[in-house]
């Protein structure tokens, strides 16, 4: 039939097999164009299918102390990861690698059986090279390793709060890590590797991009100095039963944080049963009513207005002053008191007069001058900048309050600022926590022979008898400070403060006539044996100024009169060579 219709449409078979046969050369031009002419497509698709990049890990930056002792070192770990469609396969080793891995068997194989369709699941993370190596020499089908970056920290819980950590994916979280997380933070490279269609490594090609490792930090902590002050406020806070504490140590001429410790702390290398309230960085991130130790800057202002000098008196008796429905006290009935007379006995009703006569605008402008209240400028994450208010109207009640300590909110890192200005004769330098190569610029804002003055009552303070500040001596060295005692205020809504909950406060400088470090103590809640200032948190300041001014090799300003040694001479016979 077909044969007939052929020959009775000839043209149309013809036509046909024209078709046919153009059909056919295309097919295989196209064949001779994709193997001779275009091998790239067939390339790229090819390599579609088979070529894989497999990331190449960048290890973080080193992060060190000023001395170069490393704070935070990334270690090589392995990584155990299963294609669970290919585990199906090896159950009879499922038990051996649940052993290795050190988990149920039960549990363990419940899970790898539910994962029976993922091509990608976690075994375990963090493994050293060695364990890792021996879990993959199982040959167990599934199982893959990949290489990563583990952060470990050589000083522990010491430095915690100031470096922080990461988080298992090597990303900063906490600390300076956080801070400086682009910084640190090196950049994947890439693995050029060939695959088969179940995912199995045939053949490996070329690295396509290097890893580019994170950059070094260096702190401007001194290692040896956070070693210490950990020690002594962890001391003090176990001896008070005290609930926390926070110590800062400034370089007052650079502005550089020498050590900043906090308690209760934690270790960051296990972090299993890390609770969130020791992770807080407390001298960044707590703000507290200082109290006493802000009346160094009252008295300045008082000083800076023209109308008061270090000898004029103040009439502090009965030891009370009422201000409508406020009755301001004092510790102890001081009589008639000088200005360095009311900082050694820490007069509120003397400060309070002094500052009804100049005003509050003074003293709140010194304050805000030295950094109380204001942004340091560190960029440390979570850092809190308190409160310095500022009324239209200052009333009698809110200026008292201001000049001795009360209705501010402040950090123990901003308190510790305004004390090195003070300490670098009125020059307030910024603040840092990397250490500088070059001396940053001052800026003069209170002026020189004032702070000088202020400076030698705050050795008055500590020196002189009745100063409340006699357990924050310096053996050898000349130190000046001020103690200070808060009633912490109420939390959650609640109005007033917190029956018998007090914090204690130290600040000061060393040496006196050549500062060097500007430090504060603050103890919160101490519960045994006292809740003063000059108590508390004066004897911790003694303690760890005394190490830190011998580790940083300051020479000694105070010591005793040398003695003149007595020689004995005999007489010598000159013909003889013997004596007479």
């Amino acid at each position: 039939m077909i044969g007939l219709e052929g020959a009775l449409y000839p043209w149309r078979f013809r036509l046909v097999l024209l078709l046919l046969a153009l059909m056919v050369g295309a097919i295989a031009w196209r064949i001779v164009d994709l193997q001779v002419f275009d091998q790239s497509f067939l390339q790229a698709h090819g390599d579609a299918r088979s070529v894989r990049h497999i990331p190449i890990p960048a290890h973080r930056g080193l992060i060190t102390d000023r001395n170069g002792e490393p704070l935070a070192v990334s270690t090589p770990v392995t990584t155990l990861w299963a294609n669970g469609k290919e585990l199906q396969s090896g159950k009879a080793k499922w038990n051996e690698l649940a052993a290795a891995l050190g988990q149920d068997a039960k549990t363990f194989s419940v899970r790898l059986a539910a994962a029976h369709e993922r091509e990608f699941m976690y075994l375990v993370r963090g493994l050293t090279p060695e364990q890792g190596q021996r879990i993959l020499d199982l040959k167990v089908p599934g199982v893959y390793g990949i290489e990563e970056f583990r952060r470990f920290y050589p000083a522990g819980e010491v430095a915690a709060h100031v470096v922080g950590f990461t988080d298992i994916d090597d990303r900063g979280r906490e600390g300076m890590e956080l801070a400086f997380e682009d910084w640190l933070a090196g950049v994947p490279g890439k693995r050029q590797v060939l695959k088969d269609r179940r995912g199995r490594l045939i053949k490996d090609v070329q690295v396509a991009q290097n890893a580019k490792a994170g950059k070094a930090l260096a702190l401007s902590i001194d290692l040896r100095l956070q070693y210490l002050a950990h020690r002594e406020l962890r001391n003090a806070v176990t001896e008070f039963g005290a609930k926390a504490g926070s110590l800062v140590l400034l370089d007052v001429q650079t502005g550089e944080v020498l050590a900043m410790v906090n308690q209760p702390t934690y270790n960051p290398n296990n972090r299993r049963n890390l609770q969130p309230a020791a992770m807080r960085n407390r001298a960044m991130i707590d703000v507290f009513e200082p109290g006493s130790t802000v009346k160094p800057f009252s008295i300045a202002a008082a000083l800076g207005s023209g109308r008061w000098t270090p000898a004029m008196t103040v009439d502090t008796a009965p030891g009370s002053l009422k201000i409508g429905r406020y009755t301001i006290r004092d510790v102890s009935r001081g009589g008639v008191l000088n200005l360095t007379q009311i900082l050694m006995k820490s007069s509120n009703v003397g400060i309070s007069k002094v500052a009804f006569d100049i005003g509050a605008e003074p003293i709140y402008a010194v304050m805000q001058q030295v950094g109380l209240g204001q942004d340091t400028g560190l960029s440390f994450p979570g850092e809190r900048v308190g409160n310095l208010p500022n009324y239209r109207v200052w009333k009698q009640a809110e200026t008292a309050t201001l000049a001795y300590g009360y209705g501010l909110s402040v950090t123990a890192v901003q308190l510790a600022h305004a004390y090195s200005v003070l300490a670098n004769h009125g020059g307030n330098v910024p603040l840092s926590m990397v250490r500088l190569d070059r001396q940053p610029v001052s800026t003069q804002v209170i002026d020189q022979q004032i702070a000088k003055t202020v400076l030698g009552m705050l050795q008055s303070v500590v020196e002189e008898p009745g100063g409340g500040g006699a357990r924050a001596k310096v053996p050898g060295y000349h130190v000046g400070g001020k103690s200070g005692t808060a009633r912490k205020a109420a939390t959650g809504g609640s109005k007033g403060y917190v029956d018998k909950a007090y914090r204690s406060f130290f600040a000061g400088v060393a040496p006196i006539d050549n500062p060097r470090i500007a430090a504060v103590i603050m103890i919160d809640e101490p519960g045994e044996g006292g809740y003063y200032g000059g108590l508390v948190a004066a004897p911790v300041f003694g303690k760890v100024m005394a190490g830190a001014l011998r580790l940083m090799n300051v020479a000694p300003d105070n010591l005793p009169p040398a003695e003149p040694v007595k020689v004995e001479t005999a007489a010598v016979d000159p013909l003889k060579g013997g004596r007479i």
